[in-house]
């Protein structure tokens, strides 16, 4: 495979400094080189932070909530955030690429789609309304009215993935600002970079400094972040060993996880076959398939099984793979090495068991060509795990009954696919799949930033998408007035 493209130019730090802590930019030392995944080049430096950098970020954060943020300024500030991030769409689409593993189109639309996600959000005020509580229906409530507001619990730790640098952030940040909480945010320290500007973007449209912090590093630095006991939520991106490792240190925390799928789509015989390789193909190998909604197994009604099959072969090999700021690439880089030589091992540990390899299955670099598998052995890892790569598994089934028992055998159930023209077979097999989204006529790889998002099972725990993670970091707070004596 030859790899396309001109090479990624380097991108510098943000303006102010390489970390945020209670709004003061650190701008020495930038001791943590991040590196572009397409060829390892260093594209820019941040400043690596301490559990004691976490602890007055955190302290400052929940210093920062006594005061008073009424609600029409966190959505004015929202609405001048997105305003400011559209103005600015090629500067963070080149960020995106730069660090990141998105081809130079896949990182625009990013870009739109957070603009999206904060003009939701300053359009969302409304899920915060309260209501009057009906005291007068207990005969102990006589004299006594009352009513219950929303408030936020508490400061929120928040830890993003490195494939969505941008909405992934916004995702985690604007539900802070609109419920008037405060947050300290750790990015990925693959793409620090993007987060960085985003944070500033967000002080200069009016958030209160010490109520936003980003800091940067490893695992140690979230460890910290997690533990700490003034942090009242965390909310955290990435995967399930990681998602395990934070229930057991975070303590009496509210938890909010998002942690990846294993997403099936199913193909019934009466489906408009082209429509459904069409959006196979793009399900599974877009972002080069490290997306959590990526379409990793597809389960066909044996009389569609051969047409399916032969046209998602003949996409997959149809995508242009190489430089992500080449237009015409389809398929960028994986994130890191480790990353590559992961997909790498599940992909020939199912082979070595049986599978049928019919396209791909090799890599060059970074860059691991879209690869398509069949006759997959029922307990190969492939099939359990998340692969986080552009692979894709088509097998057939005998009826819609066994997809769906198939497709439900996952400890993951974020989101799934079914294609038919039947509405009857769309509801009945919507209802029997186990899944926090079940698209029909389409894959599991979309989502509106404005719908509750999430899964069942290892999939996580609550939902985000703009209002559901909102009422997410906040509650109900009672106030009851005695009027008589």
């Amino acid at each position: 495979m030859t790899v396309v493209g001109e090479q990624t130019p380097a991108m510098h730090t943000a303006p102010l400094g390489g970390a945020l802590i209670a709004g003061v930019w650190r701008s020495a030392p930038l001791d943590l080189p991040v590196h572009d995944p397409q060829d390892g080049r260093m594209v820019g430096r941040v400043a690596r932070c301490s559990a004691q950098d976490v602890d007055a970020a955190v302290r400052a954060a929940a210093e920062s909530m006594c005061h008073d943020w009424p609600l029409h300024a966190r959505t004015a500030t929202l609405a001048r955030a997105a305003d400011a991030v559209l103005e600015r769409s090629e500067f963070f689409a080149a960020i995106i690429g730069a660090e990141g593993v998105k081809t130079l189109a896949e990182a625009r639309a990013e870009v739109a789609r957070c603009v999206e996600t904060l003009r939701t959000a300053a359009a969302s005020g409304d899920v915060l309304t309260g209501e009057v509580l009906q005291l007068d229906a207990s005969a102990r409530g006589a004299g006594r009215t009352g009513w219950f507001t929303r408030e936020p619990l508490g400061v929120v730790g928040a830890i993003s993935s490195f494939n969505d640098p941008l909405n992934l952030v916004a995702h985690k940040l604007a539900p802070v600002v609109l419920a008037g909480a405060a947050v300290v945010l750790k990015p990925s320290d693959q793409t620090p970079l993007t987060a960085l500007h985003l944070a500033e973007v967000l002080l200069e449209a009016g958030m209160p400094p010490a109520r936003l912090s980003v800091v940067c590093g490893g695992p140690e630095v979230g460890e910290a972040l997690v533990a700490h006991p003034d942090v009242a939520v965390v909310s955290f991106t990435g995967g399930t060993r990681t998602g395990e490792a934070i229930t057991r240190s975070a303590g009496v925390k509210k938890l909010l996880m998002e942690l990846g799928g294993n997403n099936a789509t199913i193909v019934c015989a009466d489906a408009d076959l082209d429509l459904a390789v069409k959006r196979i193909v793009s399900g599974a190998f877009g972002v080069a398939g490290q997306n959590c909604l990526s379409v990793q197994r597809v389960l066909v009604e044996q009389p569609a099984f051969e047409q399916v099959l032969r046209g998602v072969v003949s996409g997959a090999r149809s995508l242009r793979v190489g430089s992500k700021l080449d237009a015409t690439t389809d398929v960028g880089p994986l994130v890191s090495a480790q990353a590559t030589r992961r997909v790498a091992g599940l992909v020939d540990d199912a082979v070595e068991h049986g599978a049928r390899l019919l396209t791909g299955g090799h890599a060059d670099g970074n860059f691991y060509r879209p690869t398509v598998l069949t006759g997959v052995a029922p307990d190969a890892p492939i099939l359990r795990e998340e692969v986080f790569g552009p692979v894709v598994i088509v097998e057939p089934v005998a009826s819609a009954a066994e997809a769906v028992r198939r497709a439900n055998d996952s400890q993951f159930a974020l989101q799934a696919g079914v294609f038919t023209k039947s509405l009857e077979n769309a509801t009945r097999i919507s209802a029997g799949i186990i899944a926090g989204a079940v698209l029909v006529n389409d894959t599991s790889d979309f989502r509106l930033d404005s719908m509750p998002f999430g899964g069942f099972g290892h999939s996580g725990i609550g939902r985000e998408g703009i209002r559901s993670a909102t009422l997410e970091l906040t509650a109900p707070k009672c106030v009851l007035l005695s009027t008589a004596d």
